[in-house]
């Protein structure tokens, strides 16, 4: 028996979904501390308007790769914000942990 690669994209995407729901019901976010990201003495800009991102984050000892907007950042980290089922959920992740959305 073979694949469907039509729709193998979309199966996926759903199991990772999932996985991702599961994981963040079962442990806490986790988000850099103020001295990690500076807070003390690098300036933050916020963006009226938050721009997608994909971005690595922390539940417990699992990182997961979600969809996410930038609403914050400085010169070390961002902030972020994303939804698990329909649960909104906001953390700092290091800059290098964000990248452009995948089409």
């Amino acid at each position: 028996m073979g694949t469907n690669r039509r729709y193998a994209e979309q199966v996926d995407r759903r199991m990772d979904e999932r996985i991702l729901q599961r994981i963040a019901d079962e442990f806490p976010l986790q988000s850099l501390t103020e001295k990690e990201r500076q807070a003390d003495r690098l300036p933050v800009t916020r963006d009226p308007r938050p721009k997608s991102c994909r971005a690595w984050v922390r539940f417990g000892p699992h990182p997961m790769l979600v969809d996410a907007k930038v609403a914050v950042w400085n010169d070390v980290a961002c902030g972020i914000i994303f939804i698990v089922r329909d649960k909104e959920y906001r953390c700092w992740v290091w800059a290098s942990a964000v990248s452009p959305p995948v089409d």
